[in-house]
């Protein structure tokens, strides 16, 4: 069973009362780190697709494309390495912001504390938030996990070392849902759609 796996049957569970009554800034919950980004990232309004081998994130981009219909469109990406493994997927790239609504990246770390990701030059840019599309598609790894800002960019100093990526930004407030749509810290914030495939590799 992956990692992932106590989120569909087995394990502890944390009750809906407890999830639905707990506020912003009460205390993490003492449960995993992969099931504590999940509660959140579903709170923040993101759409979360795990996947267990690379096969299952083809067939779910595939999904992804056909509910929007999107087959026509152009995907916008700014990272080559991105590109180069879905090549055979049929799709367009481009990188031309102009022609695509439609933005697929990778990411530095999936944050447990409030759901959000995190990414950086080496996905974006020198590009802000709001200059993005408001379709986002991130394809990411299990072991991009990590429970808090703080040590996704301890992990980030300690990999990169002396050539730290700058533009270090995170994705938090996405669609708006029952949950957050009175969270005053996302007012002014680009609301995204945001797919995320998660690709399990542990």
């Amino acid at each position: 069973m992956g990692v992932f796996g106590k989120l569909f049957g087995g394990g502890k569970k944390v009750s809906k009362e407890t999830l639905e009554t707990r506020g912003e800034h009460m205390p993490d919950l003492k449960i995993p780190v992969d099931e504590k980004f999940t509660i959140y990232f579903k709170k923040n309004g993101g759409k979360f697709i795990y996947c267990e081998d690379f096969a299952e994130v083809s067939e779910a981009l595939k999904n992804i494309i056909s509910e929007n219909d999107w087959q026509s469109r152009f995907f916008y990406s700014l990272d080559s390495r991105l590109t180069s493994r879905f090549a055979s997927e049929n799709i367009t790239f481009t990188e031309n912001r102009q022609e695509s609504d439609i933005f697929f990246t990778t990411c530095e770390h999936l944050i447990a504390h409030n759901g959000s990701i995190l990414v950086c030059s080496n996905q974006i840019k020198e590009k802000k938030l709001d200059e993005l599309p408001s379709n986002l598609i991130v394809f990411a790894t299990t072991s991009q996990l990590a429970d808090s800002i703080s040590e996704a960019l301890k992990i980030i100093k300690e990999k990169y070392q002396k050539n730290i990526p700058n533009n270090i930004t995170t994705l938090k407030h996405f669609q708006p849902t029952p949950e957050n749509k009175n969270d005053f810290l996302s007012y002014g914030s680009a609301s995204k759609n945001v797919y995320l495939l998660l690709l399990e590799d542990y």
